[in-house]
């Protein structure tokens, strides 16, 4: 069934679920498919184990963290995820490093962190939610505009009605494009006011306001990181929901994770930590590291990578609270990234604009370029012309514009697979160069019934075994510990069964010149003993470390 899977089309909830359990059958010895838990409307929430298990078991060693779609319109998150799974399951054995990284490391993929709301936006009569089907904070809707498909016609689009006091008004050289209405432009004009496709509940025939979603939750506001219940979509309590408490619960559950990405849509950018804070307020060897992970993210996918607090506001005097990256992070230790796929302005060929701000102002030059790639890239069919409707409420509108949810938020379904393509390549390079715990020596030496043993275990990953400076400093990781197990009849004479080693540094922060000093070998560590016990004795050494893995070694003694 894998050479069935196609990167041009969103997949509904059974049909994925299909997939899943299909390849968990079809490729058994290298990936495993469980439940994180059931979603608000009883969904199971996959989540695909994937490694070559016969060479060792998933927790023993380090792992990457991948999960798409936790707003409910992003659904090629769901793809990337998936073409994540689709390139580690069909290419092992015959790619080189997908082989080296199922063989050394593993992944759990969570290709629809929220399934309820996915499921919602790809209906064929669709509604538009941020991210949970519960209702929240209310039980009932209050009077407004409700976004909605009001013509039934598969696409909630914007509606243009003549208003002498609009807002906007139509391109003089292009009637698709409106353009905003000049501060001195006195009323009366040719203009237009713009709102969503919708329905008015209680409309009293004068005014229209947004109103609030009735499901209003954000399912990534709900991180016990900064979290307060003011912020928008926050919820009762961190974790209220189902599904962000069990992406926690697994994440918490399995500590070997040393790295993470969660694919969101859209602006064609990779974010890091912290929101509420500028590059100062991190630890410096972390900071340089996150530095060193971008520049390849750029490399591979030609997205920047960029600070949130730096260069991704909303607001530019406001932060987000309680999002996955940034617990991640700030209290797992674990460089966590929010992957922003798409961005309908860098292919129109419009470069070096501010993410956020740009949706707040830009040249009408902009709009033109977009229209103009519309037109050549999408043969003109990312924008509905306007059309007249008859409006339950409003009577006379038009209906029209870019058809948002499969332009804008996402990329086209022939654009898709070529977009996405890239973001596997760097999630199989982060997995790559998590801490990996392996055998340096292992020496003995004997001499009637006494026998010296030394094992030396070195780091050969480019992290430390504790991923980040900041792991330390929330003391969420342990120290390597090497035990040696004795049978009956063996005794040490020097030593102790558990040693406790610390951690092992990596090369993550290597200088580029090394003029001062040398490479110290700060990923080594040694453990030494002297064993009284018969010629042939055969001991077990065992290494094990949360992030690095765990490793073991039988020896003969003698």
């Amino acid at each position: 069934m894998s050479e069935d899977m196609r990167f041009d089309r969103y997949y509904r909830y059974d049909e994925l679920t299909a997939y899943l359990q299909a390849w968990a059958d079809e490729y058994a010895a290298i990936c495993k498919l469980d439940s994180l838990g059931k979603s608000y409307e009883g969904r199971d929430i996959w989540v695909m184990t994937v490694t070559h298990f016969a060479s060792g078991p998933a927790d023993k060693k380090p792992a990457m963290w991948v999960d798409g779609n936790i707003h409910a319109t992003e659904v090629s998150g769901s793809t990337a995820a998936l073409h994540l799974l689709h390139k580690l399951l069909t290419e092992y054995g015959r790619d080189e490093r997908v082989t080296q990284a199922l063989d050394s490391r593993a992944f759990y993929i969570v290709p629809r962190l929220n399934p309820d709301g996915a499921e919602w936006a790809l209906a064929d009569i669709p509604k538009y939610i941020r991210s949970s089907t519960r209702p929240y904070p209310r039980m009932d809707s209050l009077d407004g505009l409700h976004q909605e498909d009001v013509d039934s016609d598969g696409r909630i689009l914007q509606m243009r009605l003549r208003d002498p006091n609009g807002n906007w008004k139509i391109h003089p050289d292009d009637p698709r494009i409106m353009i905003p209405r000049a501060a001195d432009e006195p009323p009366g004009g040719n203009f237009y006011r713009i709102i969503p496709e919708g329905r008015i509940q209680n409309y009293d025939g004068v005014t229209i306001n947004a109103a609030p979603n009735l499901q209003g939750l954000d399912l990534n506001r709900q991180f016990p990181i900064l979290w307060e219940p003011n912020e928008r979509g926050a919820g009762q309590y961190p974790g209220s929901e189902p599904e962000p408490q069990a992406a926690m619960r697994w994440i918490v559950d399995h500590p070997n994770i040393t790295g993470s990405i969660s694919y969101h849509t859209f602006s064609g950018v990779y974010l890091r930590p912290p929101t509420k804070s500028g590059d100062d307020s991190l630890p410096t060897p972390d900071l340089r590291a996150y530095q060193r992970l971008g520049a390849k993210a750029t490399e591979l996918t030609g997205y920047p990578a960029v600070s949130v607090f730096h260069d991704f506001k909303y607001d530019p005097k406001e932060f987000i609270k309680g999002t996955f990256d940034d617990w991640m992070y700030d209290h797992q230790g674990i460089y966590a990234w929010t992957c922003e796929i798409w961005s309908v302005q860098r292919q129109a060929g419009i470069k070096d604009y501010k993410f956020m701000d740009w949706f707040r102002e830009h040249p009408q030059a902009d709009d033109e370029a977009i229209m103009r790639w519309n037109d050549e890239a999408l043969e003109g069919k990312g924008w509905v012309d306007w059309y007249e409707f008859d409006h339950p409420q409003l009577g006379p509108v038009e209906i029209g514009g870019w058809d948002f949810f499969n332009v804008w938020r996402n990329p086209p379904r022939h654009l898709l697979e070529k977009e996405v393509s890239p973001l596997s390549e760097f999630a199989l390079y982060q997995c790559l160069v998590s801490p990996k715990l392996e055998w340096y020596q292992v020496d003995v030496q004997s001499q009637g019934n006494l026998h010296w043993v030394r094992a030396v275990v070195h780091n050969t990953g480019w992290l430390p075994s504790n991923v980040s400076k900041r792991a330390l400093e929330q003391k969420v990781v342990r120290e390597l510990e090497v035990d040696i197990a004795l049978p009956d009849g063996a005794k040490l004479v020097t030593g102790t069964p558990k040693t406790m080693l610390g951690q092992l540094a990596g090369r993550d922060q290597q200088a580029v010149a090394p003029i001062w000093g040398g490479d110290a070998t700060t990923e080594r560590a040694k453990v030494e003993w002297v064993i009284e016990a018969e010629a042939g004795t055969a001991v077990t050494i065992t290494a094990t470390h949360q992030r690095a893995g765990t490793i073991r070694k039988e020896i003969e003694l003698g």
